[in-house]
């Protein structure tokens, strides 16, 4: 499982020109599922993307988390974070889970993050020609991957 974690001013989700999700500060993550991700891997980003400590405290360091913040969360759901780029230049994305098993992981890994920062977690539309839009602020922009996880 990969996210790219973008700290944002605000960020939104829009479909066929009509908004259907949006934050203010906070994050906006994308996230990629593959066929060997279950419930571990949600563990892990989760209580790793909640904590990462990316927003400045009063001292300009980056030493605050979401949870510090009380910022907000958007999680849209993008296959492509899977892609390979080894052979040629068409990225595969073979690595990809198909919708039946990564609609199920994208919606437990947004109730777990809720669960966790008790709040609502704005999302995307699974499977939907979203345009997301944000005001990266930094700009910080982290990827994490739960198959190269050191604890």
């Amino acid at each position: 499982m990969r996210i790219l974690i973008q700290r944002v001013q605000e960020g939104s989700v829009s479909i066929q020109d009509k908004t259907i999700s949006h934050i203010d500060q906070g994050l906006v993550v994308l996230l990629g599922i593959e066929d060997s991700d279950d419930e571990k891997d949600i563990d892990y980003l989760v209580k790793k993307l909640i904590n990462c400590r990316i927003f400045d405290d009063e001292d300009g360091i980056m030493n605050r988390s979401l949870f510090d913040l009380d910022g907000e969360l958007l999680v849209v759901s993008q296959f492509t974070l899977q892609a390979t780029t080894a052979k040629g230049n068409r990225p595969s994305y073979t690595k990809a889970s198909k919708g039946d098993v990564a609609r199920p992981l994208y919606e437990k890994f947004c109730s777990e993050a809720s669960r966790l920062l008790g709040k609502k977690v704005a999302t995307g539309q699974f499977g939907a020609d979203m345009k997301v839009n944000i005001i990266n602020d930094g700009p910080v922009t982290i990827w994490m991957d739960s198959k190269q996880k050191k604890y």
